[in-house]
């Protein structure tokens, strides 16, 4: 499922699970472990999915086993998205396709997000689904989603196009798929010149109130 390689400074973590990319036990074990790697070696991140998807959210074949390890699973998850939210380094992820529920909250724990147009849809579709975010998934949403579209994206569960997601605040930047890459490298690098204890205390400090009552749910 992970494939990790080193460009320069930037760590590039690709997640490919063959099929929908769904946040299961060893996707976010994976990912932690590339994490892991990156803090140890790298100055700034570039996380992408496959062709066609990012990431369609939690494993509901794990969900639907019963409230038990859905708990597990969605606590788990939450622990990895908090993790991604205050990681020390820049982080920049590319979707190549489908960023929906959790993959989309993948996104916006990220800090510069670049996607494809095309059939590509990007959201938080909880509601539709008769779920509420828990504080983890909300605080995120309510800190990078824009303000004006929070109604919308957030209590309506509308899904948009990458041209939607890029004024909702999903995306920064809409690129060709064979340009993604290559764009989300380029400004890992970019990023990755800025002084790492600056860069990290200033993410700490714009994000701490989001990330105080994230940390205080799961404790």
């Amino acid at each position: 499922m992970l494939n990790y390689r080193k460009e320069g400074d930037v760590a590039v973590i690709t997640m490919d699970d063959g099929k929908a990319n769904a946040v299961s036990h060893s996707y976010i074990d994976n990912l932690n472990d590339g994490l892991d790697r990156a803090e140890g070696e790298a100055k700034a991140v570039v996380l992408q999915g496959r062709s066609g998807v990012f990431s369609a959210g939690f494993d509901l074949k794990e969900i639907g086993k019963g409230p038990a390890e859905s708990k597990a699973l969605v606590d788990k998850g939450a622990a990895l998205l908090l993790r991604l939210f205050s990681l020390p380094m820049p982080v920049v992820a590319a979707s190549a396709g489908h960023a929906i529920a959790a993959g989309a909250l993948l996104m916006l724990a990220s800090d510069t997000r670049f996607g494809v147009g095309g059939d590509a849809k990007y959201g938080l579709n909880e509601t539709a689904i008769g779920m509420t975010l828990p504080p983890f998934g909300l605080q995120i949403a309510l800190c990078r989603v824009s303000k004006r579209h929070q109604t919308q994206a957030i209590i309506q569960a509308s899904l948009y196009d990458a041209e939607g997601a890029q004024r909702a605040g999903f995306l920064d930047e809409i690129v060709s798929a064979e340009a993604l890459e290559q764009c989300a490298l380029a400004k890992a690098t970019e990023l990755a010149e800025l002084p790492t204890e600056a860069y990290a205390a200033m993410k700490l400090d714009v994000r701490r109130d989001y990330i105080d009552i994230i940390a205080a749910s799961l404790s």
